[in-house]
């Protein structure tokens, strides 16, 4: 379980730009959810994520992980309780590595390195086997500069990869918002998949309002730095996210 009390986030802080991004959130994500969080520019969607991943210390506030205050904890160590998929592709991936190598790599995040070589027969059937399942053709192209891809694809394997590891908590960061249409159905079809299949604990920011109504058993609405709602289960599917959106928190997507 992901537990966050009293999380502030300020910028410039004793300037005249000082500016409050997180006031004061409490959450508790629970193992399994896939929280979906939506809100405007400012609302803090990014902030939040930035907080867990480490990227990003707080003013004050705690972070907890399964019990284990990571609140202070950099960001290479919190990467084995953490994976993230960012909105660009290109950030998710190094485009000068084969498909094969951006999954050795991935794989080592989090873990004490060693001598051994990162890529081994075994590793490589593994990685190769999980691209194939996605049936793109790109089980042929495992030692191919990923750079070569398109978006898409890339996206599709940043996915893949960054679901390989024991983390518990999976981020998404609009990971669909630079896709066209076709792909970024495919890209969350997958990550649904994904989500469900391997029972992961799951936080996705989106501005797709598609993507809200379909998926997730959690929506988190915020607004200026606060969560103004958190709807779950059975609530969240039956109630329009637009509705909620337009009455609550008008001008926000």
């Amino acid at each position: 379980m992901i537990k966050i009390e009293d999380l502030v986030v300020k910028f410039n802080i004793g300037r005249a730009l000082e500016f409050t991004a997180l006031a004061s959130i409490n959450l508790e994500i629970r193992d399994g959810d896939f929280a979906v969080v939506i809100g405007g520019n400012g609302a803090g969607k990014s902030t939040l994520l930035n907080a867990l991943t480490g990227s990003m210390t707080p003013y004050s506030g705690k972070i907890f992980i399964d019990n284990v205050d990571v609140t202070y904890m950099p960001v290479d160590k919190r990467a084995k309780y953490i994976s993230k998929v960012f909105q660009d592709p290109l950030i998710g991936t190094c485009g000068n590595l084969s498909i094969e190598e951006n999954f050795a790599l991935f794989a080592s995040r989090g873990k004490t390195r060693t001598l051994m070589p990162a890529l081994l027969k075994k590793n490589i059937d593994t990685y190769r086997d999980k691209v194939a399942s996605l049936k793109l053709g790109l089980e042929d192209r495992m030692r191919e500069p990923i750079g070569r891809l398109s978006g898409g694809q890339r996206q599709v394997l940043s996915l893949i990869m960054a679901t390989q590891s024991d983390a518990k908590l999976l981020l998404l960061d609009e990971h669909t918002a630079a896709l066209d249409p076709k792909m970024a159905k495919i890209v969350m079809n997958l990550t649904q998949e994904i989500i469900t299949k391997n029972k992961l604990t799951a936080l996705m920011v989106t501005h797709d309002m598609h993507a809200v109504n379909q998926y997730g058993n959690r929506l988190i609405v915020m607004q200026k730095g606060k969560i103004k709602q958190d709807i779950r289960d059975a609530e969240k599917q039956e109630t329009c996210a637009f509705s909620i959106f337009n009455t609550s928190a008008p001008g926000m997507v």
